[in-house]
């Protein structure tokens, strides 16, 4: 290779994916929760297919056993394997969470996008809506939702939906008012694109770095509110595990089974900080001014 050409591969800059992954890499605590992160989404996925035994088999002559060679996390009040139970719960859990966060990010972002790109009269009467349902307390209307939608996965990922998409659309609707004012826009708007294309070609994908960011974040925050409905009875229905219905169980019985509880709550505490740690991670790698800076 000539001296040129070895100059112009010098000179030339790293794409924003190398940058966020060497941001991300040289950060230890980022780093360990991503890793964190994807071995609980692989455990979900194959969490079942790991567990030694049906989340439903009962052993009734192994009732409230503590953790053993047979059962590595002990039983329950019904001689049920909690290391199996837990399996299955993670992937009931994260399933919960990721395509609640999915549903509510595809259209917070829809909404927030018309809202903010329009503007003027429309976008006025859209943030009124948006404040209303806002100013409602999350976890009151959650559960009101799920008294009237009816219990099982369904209905808890449309509950959860139906008020995690504000703060979302609240989000989207600030970047594209800053975006829609930049010099690219107006030029592609000068060029005749339709709006259709400015905002999917143009503005969109200047919002992927908040939008990433805000998932990240979303997650651990419905992970806690599915566990919330679970543990007072309105998450899925048993048999069916969750983190939710696995803390509640332990709680009835912490006194002289504390192992029925701990495994659960270590399982929600280490996720939700893990996501919470990946997202302050990823916030300050895609963060402009760092990149700069560096």
């Amino acid at each position: 290779m000539s001296d040129e050409k070895r100059i112009a591969v010098r000179e030339h800059p790293p794409s924003q994916m190398r940058r966020v992954w060497k941001a991300i890499s040289r950060d230890r605590v980022t780093l360990a929760s991503l890793i964190f992160v994807c071995f609980m989404l692989l455990l979900a996925v194959f969490g079942p297919l790991l567990a030694p035994y049906s989340y439903s088999r009962q052993d009734l002559f192994s009732m409230l056993e503590g953790p053993s060679r047979r059962y590595l996390l002990g039983t329950d009040q019904l001689g049920r394997d909690l290391l199996s139970r837990i399996l299955y719960g993670t992937g009931i859990s994260m399933l919960v969470a990721v395509v609640t966060s999915l549903t509510a990010l595809i259209f917070g972002t829809t909404y927030g996008a018309i809202s903010g790109y329009v503007g003027g009269r429309t976008d006025a009467v859209m943030m009124r809506f948006v404040d209303v349902v806002y100013s409602f307390p999350d976890m009151l209307l959650i559960i009101f939702l799920t008294v009237v939608i009816g219990r099982g996965m369904p209905a808890i990922v449309a509950a959860l939906a139906l008020v995690s998409w504000v703060s979302v659309a609240r989000l989207i609707r600030g970047e594209v008012l800053r975006i829609k004012e930049q010099q690219f826009v107006e030029a592609a708007r000068a060029l005749g694109a339709s709006h259709r294309g400015i905002i999917l070609r143009h503005i969109l994908p200047s919002t992927t770095g908040p939008l990433i960011v805000t998932l990240t974040f979303r997650i651990p925050a419905v992970i806690l509110a599915e566990s919330t409905l679970s543990f007072i009875g309105l998450g899925v229905e048993p048999p069916k595990p969750s983190w939710g219905s696995l803390a509640r169980d332990g709680w009835a019985l912490i006194r002289f089974n504390p192992h029925m509880i701990l495994f659960p709550a270590l399982s929600i505490t280490l996720t939700m900080l893990a996501f919470n740690f990946l997202g302050d991670g990823l916030r300050d790698a895609l963060d402009p001014r760092r990149i700069v800076k560096k």
